[in-house]
């Protein structure tokens, strides 16, 4: 019965797979987005719902994880968490001994990778984050909610053995979906594919990431879960002062993001130092967690409860100081032990804390700046997510679809183009590897297209005077077997060239090899110079009419100066290098089109 189960569903593969073109064309691939969007809402659903049953085993109920911190004892807040770091470290160890070929991360999967995504290793890891998210780990769920939608996409385009460029645009449906679903954020979760994982915002790409966010969004809303996370009162016209305050925090969360996540390197590099196998580096982390919920229980989890308390709630500015310092401790803790989550939430809540903080301190000679400390949280969270992200559309975006607030809208924009601004001028890091990776790849890209010729200047070897003889020419050209000597005087002013053709007939023509260099064997039409300001494009150029390997080069004084050669092995090498770089950071944009 197995066997003939096996047979059928290969026979039908088979089938599906011989047309796959004509279900994968440019009308049938959104009805594919639209069947992702919904996947990826019921994936969500179900991590939610899975975390809700381990909390119900650990602790007899499930809820806010705030509140089952509070009700834990001294023993279960050190127990609790250490015992699912231990679990989770487990499930990551399973996952690096599973030798695959397809990718362990969604971005590169989508960016760089050919959009197979490693399914064993994806629950595994899916499994891991849901031991620490339903523990009070300082993780947001987003990141395991968004690989577990992706991972649909791959499954699907695995089944139809598709081609790399489908794969990557079925796994990035599949992350749009996760992301809308998990924020309440259709737009954007397109948005988030589009500007981060694909650096990309052609309507080709935008269009299926759109209708899977759409159809996820419209999902997850229609089985009864919340339409928005962060509700803040009505807020009238902000004057001017305040667009002055929102500049600040602007501009604060400019500095402090990229500090946020380089000392969240220093943390992994701390714990990566110690060497220890995963379950135990996970243990440690859930053993310090611990250590923290005894002092302040706020900081379990990622942070969503703790912003509805800045918004709703009067916090004193001691208080925020510490419990944003505690914050910090528990999200380098969970990052540095090398748990498996999102970042997202826990980047909000710092910037809303560093916000928060900002406020507070104006108040205390202003006390009017406390007016619209809601408004502020938000301009703070989206400041800090867009100086982090180096995406700062998103940011904005996001924000405005969780709160439902437009009147933050101008603010928010203001504040966020300026920290990201700063933060690009502070440093290059990136919370996400594929935009450092990206950055790195256009840094490199610009610095190869301005690349002046002069960088590839050899050494001219074959060069003479007028006053060798012939013989010289001849032993010259038979030593280097080049096609052309240089000819130049006394001060290397480059007067000309004599070619292995013009030598040849002066043989026949059985000239005197003892005499001088005679002037009618110099010829200057035979190939044209390069000169020391010239591009790498016009050194092609100039190469393109010519059959020999190198040209010489000379400066740009009148009359010209003989300063060396250059091969036009260099120079297709340098735009070789140029255009690998290239095409791996346009990849994926340019290749997922619709067909």
């Amino acid at each position: 019965m197995l066997n003939l189960f096996r047979h059928c569903f290969q026979q039908l593969r088979t089938y599906l797979t011989a047309r796959s073109k004509r279900l994968f064309s440019q009308t049938a691939i959104l009805i594919w987005a639209a069947i992702l969007g919904f996947t990826g809402a019921l994936t969500t659903i179900s991590f939610h719902e899975l975390i809700k049953l381990i909390q119900t085993i650990h602790s007899g109920h499930s809820g806010d994880v705030v509140d089952i911190a509070r009700s834990w004892s001294v023993a279960e807040k050190l127990i609790i968490p250490t015992l699912s770091g231990v679990i989770a470290g487990f499930c990551l160890y399973l996952a690096s001994r599973i030798k695959v070929d397809a990718n362990s991360d969604y971005m590169e999967a989508v960016a760089i990778g050919n959009g197979r995504l490693s399914l064993r290793q994806g629950l595994l890891r899916i499994v891991s984050a849901l031991c620490v998210s339903a523990t009070g780990w300082s993780l947001g769920r987003e990141g395991p909610i968004i690989h577990w939608a992706a991972m649909s996409g791959s499954v699907v385009g695995r089944f139809f053995r598709l081609e790399p460029r489908h794969m990557r645009l079925l796994v990035a449906c599949g992350a749009a979906a996760g992301v809308s679903a998990a924020y309440f954020a259709p737009i954007a979760g397109a948005l988030f594919v589009a500007e981060i994982v694909l650096g990309s915002m052609a309507t080709q790409v935008l269009v299926p990431l759109l209708t899977s966010s759409a159809i996820s969004y419209i999902t997850i809303q229609s089985l009864g879960y919340r339409s928005w996370l962060y509700e803040i009162p009505s807020i009238d016209i902000v004057g001017h002062k305040y667009i002055v305050l929102s500049l600040v925090v602007g501009a604060v969360s400019g500095i402090a993001a990229p500090l946020f996540l380089r000392y969240l390197d220093k943390m992994k590099q701390l714990f990566s130092a110690l060497k220890l196998p995963e379950p135990i580096s996970l243990a440690l982390g859930g053993f310090l967690l611990g250590c923290l919920f005894l002092v302040n229980p706020w900081v379990a989890g990622k942070g969503d409860t703790l912003i509805h308390s800045y918004i709703v709630q009067t916090w004193s500015l001691s208080g925020v100081f510490i419990i944003l310092s505690l914050n910090i401790l528990s999200t380098g803790f969970s990052v540095g032990s090398g748990a498996v989550g999102g970042v997202i939430t826990p980047v909000m809540l710092v910037g809303a804390s560093v916000a928060l903080l900002i406020v507070k301190t104006v108040g205390l000679w202003s006390p009017e700046a406390e007016i619209y400390t809601h408004l502020f949280i938000l301009v703070g969270m989206g400041a800090f997510l867009g100086a982090a992200t180096s995406a700062p559309i998103l940011a904005v975006v996001l924000i405005v679809e969780m709160s439902h607030s437009f009147n933050v809208i101008a603010p928010l924009i203001l504040a966020t183009v300026l920290s990201y601004y700063i933060s690009r001028k502070v440093t290059n890091k990136a919370m996400f590897a594929v935009v450092e990776h990206r950055d790195k790849s256009d840094e490199v890209r610009v610095a190869l297209s301005k690349l002046k010729i002069k960088s590839l200047i050899n050494p001219a070897t074959t060069v003479l005077t007028p006053q060798h003889t012939m013989n010289d020419v001849v032993n010259m050209f038979a030593e280097h077997s080049a096609r052309y000597i240089y000819i130049v005087n006394d001060q290397q002013e480059f007067l000309g060239v004599i070619s292995v053709q013009d030598m040849t007939r002066a043989l026949v023509s059985q000239k005197d090899l003892q005499q001088p260099i005679p002037p009618d064997l110099l010829e200057r039409t035979y190939i044209e110079p390069l000169n020391i300001a010239m591009s790498l494009d016009q050194a092609q150029d100039r190469f393109v009419n010519f059959t020999g390997e190198r040209l010489p080069m000379v400066d740009l004084q009148n009359p010209p100066h003989l300063v060396g050669v250059v091969y036009k092995s260099d120079v297709l090498r340098k735009f070789s290098e140029l255009k690998r770089i290239m095409d791996e950071s346009s990849q994926a944009a340019a290749d997922i089109r619709l067909s």
